[in-house]
């Protein structure tokens, strides 16, 4: 043990009384109660054990003491007159014979409080982590990470997957996000890319003859930040299967997951395999996005027949997607903020109206519903006292705005969420091409490698909006874990897929060299997956932002306030990696 530390800050207890004792850790607080007499809280990892001091020698070593140094003491236990039963070590205290200064806080005053620290602003936490992370609270969830990441590998490895690191310097490649690049010191000119995942390595993997690979990988990527994504970097339970089917990956989540949300999860209830499978069309029909809160039991209904032409001009030729939701008895207020929230979060209007007690229809649109009423009340399956949610636009627009009110919805009105739970599904089905809203021009829905369902015929035959892919999502309370797909490990076909997007069989050999050239000597069928850990802790911790579960994260602008990232490098450094800044005007 440490300093001659002969028990920890947790370990203590009533047994322990009338030992000689040496523990180490930081002083939490000190609470002066008489000339001679003080309470002092020492805490360590482990927990806090209560120190105090009775003779003017020990006042007068604790005296000059900054909180939060770290110090050691070697006194006798004792059994506590006042007994604190909320502390494992609440039965006992201290009686201190020495005590040695081990690291002196030299300041005298803290950026927050140690145990209050998730109260204080965000960018003190974070340029201050290394004191926000003493906080229990706050250290809990990276203790949290590492228990879930041990049984993770655990877990895969007794399903036969072989944990093997890829490179994290290797070329750029067009995966959907930016680049950080690295410039290479004996190559002018050219540069390393940092992996935005290992997809293409885990691929050549499969080629090469390996089975099973599983990685807890780092990922980089150039985006911004939001309270489920982490700027800069991230880790995810990567693994890919040779000779595997879609299925063959769903068989395996579905049995390594729920009991790592069981045993860790701050709610104990987790769905059983078989999750549920849900078309990409269907969750945006019936929910309004791709990552669906199956907590949640409203759905959202197509009343497009029955509302768009009645005379209320935003629906006119339009889609229009209504949530209905019975024994509505919230206020007018209520409902002003939900419209307005719901705009603020999918940039579409919201719009409302009510079939009352007495069977009327009233507020919001009603005047121009009330043509329609019979019609309207059949079609939503309407009864005293409903409120209906409406939005109206192109599909997309619509389905999404509707998707945000049933959220909405769902978590703030009583008696439609079962929140207490961890609700699992897949998204399966997505489509293999989009017309980019940019561009106009027919692009990649999502994975470029990913196996068309019916190969080449469906290529060669079908109108490209019509082809789906082997592609499919993992989500969780509405939060969307990972994403994976069946891959395409015939070239021909990949070919064809690359060049119904404008990309001949040059494109995909330049881009994608190794890959294509692997594929040429005979790959195996393939399929994988990877599911984010900072989402999946970060779900299992209860907490509403990825930070909380990062042990050193950036803040929201991806810089590292404790360290000074990024930050300007001398010239010599520049001239090595043979870079000069050019400063626009």
């Amino acid at each position: 043990m440490t300093q001659g530390r002969t028990h920890t800050c947790g370990e203590l207890r009533l047994s322990d009384a009338g030992k000689t004792v040496t523990l180490a850790g930081w002083m939490e607080n000190v609470r002066e109660v008489g000339a001679n007499l003080a309470f002092v809280v020492l805490r360590d990892f482990y927990g806090t054990t209560q120190i105090v001091i009775e003779s003017e020698e020990m006042m007068q070593v604790i005296k000059p003491i900054n909180r939060e140094s770290t110090i050691a003491v070697t006194g006798v236990v004792r059994e506590r007159t006042s007994k604190n039963p909320k502390l494992a070590t609440g039965e006992i205290e201290v009686v201190p014979e020495k005590i040695e200064v081990l690291g002196r806080c030299r300041y005298n005053s803290l950026p927050f409080e140690i145990n209050r620290s998730k109260e204080a602003d965000e960018n003190q936490r974070l340029k201050y982590r290394y004191l926000d992370l003493r906080n229990p609270e706050v250290k809990k969830n990276i203790i949290l990470r590492c228990n879930v990441v041990a049984d993770l590998r655990r877990s895969m490895t007794e399903h036969g997957f072989l944990e093997i690191t890829t490179p994290i310097l290797t070329s750029s490649s067009p995966e959907g996000a930016r680049d950080y690049l690295v410039p290479a010191r004996n190559h002018p000119g050219k540069f390393y890319a940092l992996p935005q995942a290992p997809q293409q390595f885990k691929q050549l993997l499969m080629t090469s003859g390996f089975d099973r690979y599983f990685q807890i990988a780092p990922c980089f990527r150039d985006e911004d930040a939001r309270a489920d994504r982490s700027p800069g970097e991230f880790y995810q339970l990567d693994m890919e299967m040779a000779f595997a089917s879609q299925d063959d990956v769903f068989a395996v989540l579905e049995d390594v997951l729920p009991p790592i949300f069981t045993k860790y999860g701050k709610y104990k209830t987790a769905s059983a395999a078989p999750f549920r499978r849900i078309s990409y069309r269907d969750a945006m029909d019936l929910y309004g996005s791709d990552k669906p809160d199956l907590r949640i039991d409203l759905e959202l209904t197509d009343a497009t027949e029955v509302l768009a032409d009645c005379g209320f001009e935003p629906f006119a030729g339009q889609v229009v997607k209504a949530v209905v939701v019975p024994n509505f008895a919230k206020t007018r207020k209520f409902i002003d903020k939900l419209c307005a929230e719901a705009e603020m979060l999918s940039g579409g209007k919201a719009y409302w109206f009510r079939l009352d007690e007495s069977g009327e229809l009233v507020g919001g649109i009603s005047k121009f519903v009330a043509e329609h009423k019979d019609a309207v009340v059949e079609k939503l399956g309407l009864t005293k006292g409903c409120f209906v949610a409406l939005a109206a636009g192109k599909y997309n627009a619509a389905v999404k705005t509707a998707g945000v009110l049933r959220k909405l919805l769902g978590a703030q009105v009583e008696g439609h969420m079962d929140a207490e739970r961890y609700e699992f599904c897949w998204i399966v089905d997505f489509p293999m091409y989009e017309i980019g809203e940019e561009s106009g021009e027919l692009e990649f829905c999502h994975n470029p490698f990913s196996m068309p369902q019916g190969g080449m015929q469906a290529l060669n035959e079908k109108d490209p909006l019509d082809i789906y892919a082997y592609q499919y999502d993992l989500v969780c309370n509405g939060v969307e874990l990972s994403s994976g797909a069946v891959r395409n490990h015939d070239p021909e076909i990949m070919i064809r897929a690359f060049e119904l997007v404008g990309l001949g069989e040059d494109d995909v050999k330049a881009k994608f060299p190794a890959m294509y050239n692997a594929f040429c000597y005979g790959a195996p069928p393939h399929a994988g997956i990877a599911p984010g850990v900072d989402r999946m802790v970060m779900l299992l911790a209860g907490e509403d932002s990825i930070r909380e579960v990062i042990p050193f994260p950036m803040n929201k602008n991806a810089q590292d306030l404790m360290m000074g990232a990024p930050s300007t490098v001398d010239q010599k450094q520049l001239d090595d990696v043979h870079i000069a800044i050019v400063t626009k005007d």
